[in-house]
């Protein structure tokens, strides 16, 4: 049972939930949804002589379980970038990689792959995809513009910035475009350690999710969907 402390949200005529763990719970699948995990990102910098705390995939495997136990999800599909590069899987230190592998088994996980691991070369016993259709929904690493099917997607690691009480707050969010005669569409928060972010407003991202008749950054609050105006089309 998913806490009513997270936020549903009407998406592609589903009822999903968004997590403040930056993931999304699909109830009927009982599907955990997670983009950008990009693990072992902190030791691909080390390689090229950036020295960061070397427990990023940790932290997000960790926060993952929490994710998992907290929904009871049976599924994890991944959307892309779960690795940041190709190499990363080799690189797992033997305690993540055992948290790793004690997850894919106990779950069915599909790993969609993304542009930062398009050769994943280790699964975990995991399935492999580029892309999947689930319930009538696309699932892929990055939105495809113009798509007219319900669409989740990654890649762009959208944030959104607020001032609350004289103070500038950047929170990782998603992004769902909406238009009459075409599926919804949304740009899942990144979830890993690591990730940086982009405007949920830029140009790339509202291009991505083109062409709509309104644009929304959503995140959860005490129980709530937040919702940020983003774009709308001109009556």
């Amino acid at each position: 049972m998913v806490p009513v402390s997270f936020a549903p949200l009407e998406f592609a005529g589903e009822e999903l939930v968004l997590l403040k763990y930056n993931a999304l719970y699909w109830p009927r699948e009982r599907a955990l949804l997670v983009a950008d995990l990009h693990l072992e990102k902190g030791s691909w910098y080390a390689t090229h002589g950036q020295m960061l705390p070397p427990y990023d995939s940790r932290e997000t495997l960790e926060r993952l379980a929490d994710a998992v136990k907290a929904t009871g999800a049976r599924r994890v599909i991944t959307l892309g970038d779960n690795f940041h590069d190709d190499a990363g899987t080799h690189r797992l230190d033997p305690y993540a990689a055992g948290m790793l592998e004690s997850l894919t088994r106990a779950l069915d996980w599909v790993w969609i792959t993304g542009n930062h691991d398009e050769q994943m070369s280790r699964t975990f016993g995991a399935t492999l995809a580029e892309e999947m259709d689930l319930g009538g929904i696309v699932l892929r690493h990055e939105a495809k513009r113009g798509e007219t099917q319900p669409e989740l997607s990654g890649h762009y690691h959208p944030k959104m910035r607020v001032r609350v009480r004289n103070r500038h707050i950047a929170r990782p969010c998603g992004v769902v475009s909406r238009a009459e005669g075409r599926g919804d569409r949304m740009i899942a928060p990144a979830f890993g350690a690591y990730t940086g972010g982009m405007d949920a407003g830029s140009p790339e991202i509202l291009e991505a999710l083109g062409p709509a008749q309104r644009i929304d950054a959503v995140l959860p609050a005490k129980g709530k969907l937040v919702t940020f105006p983003l774009f709308r089309e001109a009556v």
